[in-house]
């Protein structure tokens, strides 16, 4: 099974890979910015250049992990919303009867109510650009008439974070904090509730839906299935570090927080679908993203 992996070095990429890798007979071939057998840039490439290029991969599945955090909304739209439907052109000139599992977001969804868990068939309302973006790109997978899947990804955590994203950066703030008593982190408003998933059950994810037989549902929740305190995450991370400073908290310092204050994912269909429930719990996720160095920051 060829297995073309756009994105392979990203955060997610490199889980991703890494464990399609261990698939038998699977041989990953790797796609993007950085690569040398097949540089693509889902945020400039033409159609039919890419199509070029998939044609020259022969795969038999295409997974999509490239994708756009932060930036502005032109950069947001570019990969995010244009990338996929750039990409979906593309495959149906090359690659036709090749399965797609392309990474989308939980962001898709906006504000959750509290307590409740949100399935896949509830309505969309997006917050900001990313969230938008990322919607974006889920409508052009979902309607282009290809074998394909979204994975609507909770918050990511575990080995290797980024300092990008808000548990890396957090681990990169505690590392140059260290043992300092007098120590203070200064952070935004820590009272939203995330639902957080295992970077290395995402990839499993990936993995179920390369290998499930048969047309999958257009988009899968893959989270935690649960909804947890960001303050929670940030006293796990400072516990591992053996912080022994202060955390002061801005409550005006995230408006994305207010906006979005619940997250949570029903993930039973992708039980149902994909026989997957996360294997790794929290603390699982925040021991291995410690012990792993991710965050890393040089004071």
């Amino acid at each position: 099974m060829r297995i073309f992996v756009l994105g392979h070095t990203g955060y997610l990429g490199r889980h991703v890979a890494e464990r399609l890798r261990a698939l038998p007979g699977a041989l990953v071939l790797g796609g993007g910015r950085s690569s040398a057998e097949f540089p693509v840039d889902l945020a400039s490439v033409r159609p039919e250049r890419l199509a070029k290029t998939l044609a020259a991969a022969t795969p038999d599945t295409v997974i999509n992990c490239a994708g756009a955090t932060g930036g502005d909304a032109v950069t947001l739209a570019e990969v995010n919303a244009r990338g996929p439907a750039v990409l979906c052109a593309a495959l149906r000139e090359a690659a036709p009867a090749a399965r797609l599992v392309h990474l989308g977001s939980a962001a898709e969804y906006g504000p959750g109510a509290p307590g409740s868990r949100v399935t896949e068939s509830a309505a969309t309302h997006p917050v900001g650009p990313y969230g938008a973006t990322k919607l974006a790109g889920t409508v052009a997978v979902t309607t282009a008439g290809l074998d394909a899947v979204v994975l609507r990804v909770g918050n990511p955590v575990g080995p290797g974070a980024p300092a990008a994203g808000l548990p890396g950066r957090i681990a990169g703030l505690l590392r140059v904090a260290g043992p300092d008593p007098e120590a203070v982190l200064r952070l935004g408003d820590l009272s939203a509730y995330r639902d957080f998933v295992d970077v290395r059950d995402v990839a499993r994810a990936v993995a179920c839906a390369v290998t499930a037989p048969g047309p999958l549902p257009p988009v899968l929740n893959i989270g935690g299935g649960r909804a947890v305190p960001v303050r929670d995450l940030v006293r796990g991370l400072a516990d591992r570090a053996g912080f022994r400073g202060r955390i002061e908290e801005n409550a005006a310092g995230s408006a994305r927080s207010a906006q979005v204050s619940w997250q949570c994912s029903d993930i039973t269909a992708a039980d149902r679908a994909l026989g997957w429930r996360p294997a790794h719990t929290l603390d699982d996720a925040l021991t291995a993203l410690w012990d792993g160095g991710g965050g890393d920051r040089t004071p």
